[in-house]
């Protein structure tokens, strides 16, 4: 599954599970109970673009991102970067090159250190800059996450939710990584904050060229942000491609049950021009300790027949679109495009 460029960070059979249960219950019952968060990935990342990975809550996304980022360790596949494979302990370079911006900012900061101590100890320890230049250099990086030299000598309290999201983008950006991992930067946020920590994300991108892996469960916050957008659902990945071909036709009738949720202005009694037709997602998603037989997605697919239970698909690119993939046995026959 590969990106518009040179691969940057790839996963092949990504795998992550936790036991569930006490060691006592799993030995009467011969093995481990486990909950397969993430249950089989291959994803790409190409250098300097932006790639949205969206799906419901528990779909395995968060956990992903820690796994992608060297801080969860995965029980199965492997992570390179740049053609190089991560190994489970990685170097403190290793570490750098790869930084995640958490979803809520001030759980993420240390509530007993002001923003300059934060950034110069950072700076310090990972020795980005000689000492005479830490100051200086602290003061840059709240430039370009729009906070004024002041911002320093205060605390993470002392600051609105959408200013801790900078200090927590100023603090990732200290290490000048070349992935920035964002895990649902903006759903903590008002309304009124989100479109301008987005819009700095996207200055961010242009000024200073990392690739971008922002997690979301929001279609239409990636839209205008990121060149592709994976779909996960219950551990695994079931539509990938570029950002506006998954608007327009989407493969995967999961992909169509998340677009037809979101909110549109439409004519009376139409729809809005260029949207989705079809129905949103109905049901709750499965539990990941019991995941369903086959397509995981069959219990919840207007679409399902007989095959779906018995043959768990794997991802396949359209006729023509190599880099147009759905897992669904019938996504490029019609049915998940939505014809009769």
């Amino acid at each position: 599954m590969t990106g518009p460029g040179a691969e940057l960070l790839s996963a092949r059979g990504i795998a992550v599970w936790f036991p569930v249960g006490s060691a006592v219950t799993a030995r009467l019952r011969h093995r481990p109970r486990l909950l397969r968060a993430v249950d089989g990935v291959d994803l790409d990342l190409a250098r300097g673009e932006a790639l949205a990975l969206v799906g419901e809550s528990g779909s395995g996304k968060s956990t992903l991102a820690l796994a992608l980022a060297g801080l969860r360790p995965v029980n199965r596949g492997s992570i390179t970067y740049d053609g190089r494979p991560l190994p489970t302990r990685r170097s403190r370079a290793d570490r750098r090159r790869i930084q995640i911006v958490f979803q809520d900012p001030y759980s993420s900061l240390n509530p007993r250190l002001t923003v300059g101590g934060m950034l110069r100890e950072l700076i310090a320890v990972h020795k980005v800059v000689p000492p005479r230049e830490q100051a200086a250099f602290a003061a840059e990086l709240l430039r370009l996450v729009g906070l004024g030299e002041d911002a320093l000598r205060a605390y993470p309290r002392q600051f609105s939710g959408g200013q801790r999201q900078r200090v927590a983008l100023a603090r990732a950006l200290a290490l000048r990584p070349e992935v920035l991992v964002a895990d649902e930067p903006v759903s903590a946020l008002d309304v009124s904050v989100q479109a301008t920590i987005l819009n700095l994300l996207a200055d961010l991108r242009r000024e200073l060229g990392p690739s971008l892996l922002l997690i979301s469960h929001n279609l239409a916050v990636v839209r205008h942000l990121c060149d592709r957008t994976a779909v996960m659902y219950l551990g695994r990945i079931v539509e990938v491609g570029p950002t506006e071909r998954l608007f327009t036709s989407p493969a995967h009738p999961y992909t169509r049950g998340l677009l037809a949720a979101i909110p549109r202005l439409a004519p009376a009694g139409g729809q809005e021009p260029g949207g989705t037709a079809g129905p949103a997602v109905a049901g709750d998603m499965p539990s990941a300790l019991s995941v369903p037989s086959g397509c995981r997605f069959r219990t919840r697919c207007p679409h399902a027949r007989e095959r779906c239970a018995a043959e768990d698909p794997a991802l396949a690119s359209a006729p023509g679109e190599p880099g147009h993939l759905a897992a669904c046995h019938f996504a490029f026959e019609g049915i998940a495009a939505g014809a009769p």
